[in-house]
C-alpha cells in the first residue's frame, strides 16, 4: 500500500512540476531563460515524469498562448463556456494540441516567437510505442506492489495524468473559486493555498499577470513551484526575465 501511494504522489507532483515549469512558465510565457543543456535536461526530465501523457513543450506553449489571447471565446482551445462538458472540452483541447503538434493547424506568427523545439525527441516521446511502454511500466509496478485488485483502478490516473491536471485547471478554475482581479474572462483562483496543483490553481492571478513567475499574489497564496524555481535561479540553472518578478500585465 505504501509503495503504491508513494508512487502515485511522486508521479502526480513530478509530472505537475514538469508541466508548470517547462511547458507553462518556460515554453508558453518565457518567464525565465536557461542554457540549451538545461533545456534538453528538462525535456528528458519531463518525459520521465510525465510518461505516457508527455506533452510537447512547443505544442503546449503555442496552445496556451492561444488560450490567453482568446480566453472564453470560440477561439479558446479549452473554454468551459464553449463546451458541453468536461469530456467535450478536453477532446477539443486534444484536437487543437495535436493540430499544432502535427502542423495541420497554423496559428498567427505572434504565437510562435521564442518557442523551444526538439522535434526528434518529441517524435519519440509522443509516439504510440513510447506511450505503450509507459503503460506497461505502470502495470508492472502495480503487479509487483499491489496487494489487491482494487489498487489497479489507479492505473488510469497514471496513464492520463497530464489530461487530469489540465482538466482541473482548465475546467474547474474557470468555474469555481475566488478572484483577486476583475477580468473579462471567467478565470478563478481555485484554491487559497495551492499545495495540490503547485501554484497552477491561482488562475485568476495568472491571467492578470501571465509572465509573472510567481503565480501567488496575496500573502497566503503559496506557489511551491516558484520556491523551487528560486532555488534553481540561485544555483544559476535558470535566469528570470525582467518581467518575471514584477506585478505587470503582459500579452501572454
Amino acid at each position: 500500500m505504501k509503495a503504491i501511494l508513494i508512487f502515485l504522489a511522486a508521479h502526480w507532483y513530478l509530472s505537475l512540476f514538469s508541466q508548470t515549469f517547462l511547458d507553462h512558465r518556460y515554453a508558453a510565457h518565457g518567464a525565465f531563460s536557461m542554457s540549451k543543456f538545461w533545456e534538453r535536461f528538462f525535456y528528458i526530465f519531463a518525459y520521465i515524469t510525465q510518461g505516457s501523457s508527455y506533452m510537447s513543450p512547443r505544442a503546449y506553449g503555442i496552445m496556451h498562448r492561444l488560450h490567453h489571447a482568446y480566453t472564453d471565446t470560440a477561439q479558446d482551445p479549452h473554454s468551459p463556456r464553449f463546451s458541453k462538458g468536461v469530456i467535450d472540452m478536453m477532446l477539443r483541447t486534444n484536437k487543437v494540441y495535436l493540430g499544432i503538434y502535427k502542423h495541420t493547424l497554423t496559428p498567427d506568427a505572434r504565437f510562435l516567437k521564442n518557442i523551444p523545439d526538439w522535434p526528434a525527441f518529441d517524435r519519440w516521446a509522443m509516439s504510440y510505442t513510447s506511450s505503450l511502454l509507459w503503460v506497461l511500466i505502470y502495470i508492472g509496478y502495480y503487479v509487483y506492489f499491489a496487494s489487491s485488485f482494487w489498487w489497479y483502478l489507479l492505473i488510469p490516473v497514471h496513464v492520463f495524468m497530464g489530461p487530469i491536471h489540465g482538466t482541473i485547471i482548465n475546467w474547474f478554475a474557470h468555474k469555481y473559486g475566488y478572484s483577486n482581479f476583475e477580468m473579462n474572462n471567467t478565470s478563478k483562483n481555485l484554491l487559497p493555498l495551492d499545495i495540490l496543483m503547485m501554484g497552477e490553481s491561482y488562475h485568476n492571478n495568472h491571467h492578470k499577470f501571465p509572465s509573472r513567475v510567481n503565480f501567488g499574489y496575496k500573502w497566503h497564496e503559496l506557489d511551491p513551484t516558484y520556491l523551487v524555481m528560486k532555488l534553481l535561479s540561485w544555483l544559476g540553472v535558470i535566469h528570470f526575465n525582467k518581467l518575471a518578478t514584477q506585478r505587470v500585465a503582459t500579452e501572454f
